[in-house]
């Protein structure tokens, strides 16, 4: 089995990988939906938001690749590093549970990441934000995707209701996450690279508020809890999605189609 690659501890480097890795492990964990989502145009339509979300990390990845220093790849980058070495928040890891779940997440995760697209339009690295315009094209449709179905549960029958409420609680635990700044925001909003992770914070909640409001779910109450995978601290669940995601490439290095 090939070892891992180790990662410069640069704080443009880690702000690349949080976006990279971020849109990684959600594509992954959307992936798992298909062949399994409770309507065949559901399966079509999460299998393609993950194949974006997975086209959105290999672009960061391989921009990121070429800021280390060290000439890695994308492939590299996604399948040959130590758990630790991986910067997404905990929010993306967590196994995929039920639709209404999924759901929920996906009206969070996309609200956020339109917001932060639509900020690194004006990023200095011009290929960054190269990346960023396309990739808000696609962070719209999946919003608004998301959205619909929030509302559709939410307003929707009493289970549909009970298990929006009980995702939603489980979720907003993780949230704050998205909008803790450290060294790394602070370089890169020095550097024009993007804005903080907190500066998203204020238009996020008017736009979760919003949709929330129209699914008739309630805000959930604050927690002292605070998730670390930006850190590279995951919970249990990121060994496991890792030993599956990696395994083709690490059994078979190099391994080519």
């Amino acid at each position: 089995m090939i070892s891992s690659i180790k990662i410069p501890p640069a704080p443009e480097l880690t702000y690349l990988l949080r976006l990279a890795d971020t849109c990684l492990i959600l594509g992954q964990r959307l992936g798992e939906w298909c062949g399994h989502a409770p309507i065949l145009e559901e399966d079509i339509a999460l299998s393609n938001m993950a194949l974006d979300l997975i086209g959105q990390s290999r672009a960061l990845l391989t921009l990121a690749g070429q800021r280390s220093g060290q000439g890695y790849d994308q492939d590299q980058l996604a399948f040959l590093r130590d758990e630790i070495d991986y910067r997404n928040p905990t929010l993306v890891e967590l196994p995929r549970g039920d639709f209404a779940f999924t759901v929920l997440r996906n009206v969070i995760l996309a609200t956020w990441l339109k917001l932060m697209w639509e900020r690194l339009r004006d990023s200095s690295d011009a290929e960054l934000a190269a990346i960023a315009g396309k990739a808000l094209k696609e962070a719209r449709y999946h919003q608004q995707h998301a959205a619909d179905w929030a509302v559709r549960l939410g307003d929707g029958t009493e289970e549909s209701r009970r298990r929006c409420e009980t995702a939603l609680g489980t979720l907003w635990l993780y949230t704050p996450e998205l909008f803790e700044d450290d060294a790394v925001d602070a370089a890169a909003t020095a550097a024009g690279l993007g804005p903080a992770w907190a500066h998203l914070h204020e238009p996020w909640v008017a736009e979760m508020s919003e949709i929330l409001g129209e699914a008739k779910l309630a805000i959930p109450a604050e927690s002292t809890f605070r998730s670390t995978g930006k850190r590279g601290l995951h919970s249990e669940h990121m060994g496991y999605l890792l030993a599956e995601m990696q395994h083709l490439q690490r059994a078979y290095p190099g391994g080519a189609w």
